[in-house]
């Protein structure tokens, strides 16, 4: 172990609510001991999971793993969090330039270098990508094939779906279920991928009514969140309206902190929603 990271271990050691976790996944990051760098960072996100430079950690860690998918999720939240964060318009350039979309690559990396004018990777990466755009000739366009008519089934699911737009599990682990136990939006399977979406819902029939009840005897004011914790998953419940329950599911590896985070960023749209309806 080299000394840096020996001294930020200690450090931590000594105060884990320390924001030297930054520093200290990052030196383990560099140094490809990737698993470490992981659980600091996951660790971090824990305590701090309204941090984006937290987010901006595990995301880079991801992109080091090839798992680009929770990486551009990471760097998303790190943006909402914090819309000019440059590290996170920096990730997501690299991943949208990866995935072969110049375009959308050069702005997230235009707008990091407004934030950052003397990063040097960033300079070198929007020259990059402006060569590119320059250099790519637009080739005719093909005339569109007719999309096949999409069958109710699928209108269905996209309409529930569509509540969540945006957002990690909008067909599956978000759920938002009226007083009566009728699924109004969102999907959620089991472990062998069936849908269970329906029989969830039907369930959670009358539990905000009892939540609000329970909180009422025990003097606890208005309820807010339940969090539950299994070995298969972890599940937030909370109120989307005085009408309507939004269940969060995640896989057990997602930190408490983050999947609280997630919870409040789908109720928020579940209410958007709900208020087009009034």
């Amino acid at each position: 172990m080299s000394d840096d990271v020996r001294a930020l271990t200690a450090q931590l050691a000594a105060d884990p609510g320390s924001l030297v976790f930054l520093p200290l996944g990052e030196a383990l990051r560099r140094r490809g001991q990737l698993d470490a760098a992981q659980k600091v960072a996951l660790q971090g996100l824990g305590r701090y999971p309204h941090l984006p430079d937290a987010h901006d950690l595990f995301a880079r860690i991801l992109t080091d793993k090839a798992d680009f998918e929770r990486a551009f999720d990471e760097w998303d939240m790190a943006l909402r969090l914090d819309p000019q964060h440059a590290g996170a318009h920096k990730g997501l350039g690299f991943l949208y330039f990866k995935a072969g979309r110049a375009q959308e690559a050069l702005e997230h990396l235009e707008a990091g270098l407004a934030e950052a004018p003397d990063d040097p990777s960033l300079k070198n990466a929007v020259a990059r990508v402006r060569d590119a755009l320059g250099a790519a000739a637009p080739a005719p366009a093909a005339p569109p094939a007719a999309p096949a008519p999409p069958t109710a089934e699928e209108d269905d699911a996209a309409a529930r779906a569509a509540i969540f737009a945006g957002l990690e599990g909008a067909e599956n682990g978000l759920l938002l279920v009226d007083t009566q136990g009728l699924r109004l939006g969102g999907g959620l399977r089991d472990t062998t991928n069936t849908d269970v979406a329906d029989v969830v819902a039907a369930h959670l029939a009358g539990v905000s009514r009892e939540a609000a009840r329970s909180a009422k005897l025990l003097g606890l004011g208005q309820w807010e969140m339940v969090v539950l914790e299994a070995p298969g998953g972890n599940a937030a419940l909370l109120p989307a309206s005085s009408e309507a329950l939004l269940l969060v599911v995640r896989d057990a590896s997602v930190p408490m902190g983050r999947l609280q985070v997630a919870a409040e960023r789908a109720a928020r749209a579940a209410r958007a929603w709900l208020e087009t309806l009034t």
